[in-house]
């Protein structure tokens, strides 16, 4: 399954990364953004065991390799094995782009561009809009910055553990000071308390992966009547992709619009295309085609 880029020396090789790996749509994803782009590149699969991580990476570059997109669970480690990170990675503190340039290792993070490009689809800007934050790991620690630069109005994050929704508040102050919106942190059990309605309500947990939803009936019940009062459609977005979630279900059935988060992966897909292939922003790749694809293949 691994890909080896000694196999393919007239071709630039890329891969995805992970533990598992086999379920993954990157390589269908980066094939249809190289026919769009005429780009003679191969993209492919690489596993690795939990404990060889970092050889596995060092081991790709050394043959040739030009650049890894990384899945759990090694976005930490990636993370702290590059020489250099952007803004939104440093910010995150976990990486899902690696590429190396003048024998360095770059990291980027582009899992929050995604999301707001993909929720962007949906409403053309987030300027002014509230965000509902479900969770605060590290799926969550990659969209604050991004959300923020999009000029939201406001950023509620709740979570189970008080201290960790706080910790990202902290963490982020600053940057939303500087553009106006406001950051919130709430423990999982106060939802009931909220008065004010949101915009985009975003299930960061890990329980899109279970059967489980993160929010109770009533929790969900009351979300659905306070955010009643907006005249614009009220989005539920679940990052986890390829099924229709107890969430979403749930969401659904109190009258939201939900959403998956396979445009957020081919959103964030596309910032690594462009970026490893150096393209010029006035090329743009046509995702809704990717994502129609996909869509149909499901």
């Amino acid at each position: 399954m691994n890909i080896q880029p000694q196999d393919y020396p007239l071709q630039d090789v890329y891969a995805v990364i992970g533990n598992p790996i086999a379920h993954s749509k990157s390589p269908q994803i980066h094939e249809m953004f190289a026919k769009q782009t005429n780009q003679n590149m191969k993209y492919g699969l690489l596993f690795s065991e939990v404990d060889d991580f970092e050889k596995t990476v060092q081991d790709f570059f050394a043959a040739g390799g030009c650049g890894l997109n990384v899945t759990v669970p090694f976005k930490n480690r990636a993370f702290a094995m590059c020489d250099e990170l952007s803004s939104y990675a440093q910010a995150a503190g976990v990486v899902n782009i690696l590429w190396m340039e003048n024998g360095k290792l770059f990291g980027e993070n582009s899992d929050g561009l995604g999301l707001v490009k993909d929720l962007m689809g949906e409403s053309d800007n987030l300027k002014d809009r509230s965000v509902l934050i479900l969770g605060a790991g590290g799926a969550v620690q990659g969209v604050i910055l991004p959300l923020i630069k999009a000029q939201v109005a406001s950023i509620v994050i709740v979570n189970r553990t008080f201290e960790k929704a706080l910790e990202l508040v902290n963490r982020f102050n600053t940057e939303a000071e500087q553009v106006g919106a406001h950051l919130g942190a709430l423990e999982s059990h106060w939802i009931e308390n909220l008065d004010e309605p949101f915009d985009i309500i975003i299930n960061g947990t890990s329980t899109g992966l279970t059967s489980d939803s993160p929010l109770t009936s009533v929790q969900a019940s009351h979300l659905a009547m306070i955010c009643e009062t907006k005249e614009k459609t009220v989005v539920s977005y679940d990052m986890v992709y390829g099924k229709q979630t107890a969430f979403m279900q749930q969401m659904q059935e109190q009258g939201f619009v939900v959403k998956d988060g396979l445009g957020m992966l081919v959103e964030q897909a596309a910032v690594a295309f462009q970026l490893w292939r150096k393209l010029p922003d006035s090329l743009s790749l046509d995702t809704n085609l990717v994502l129609k694809t996909l869509r149909e293949g499901l």
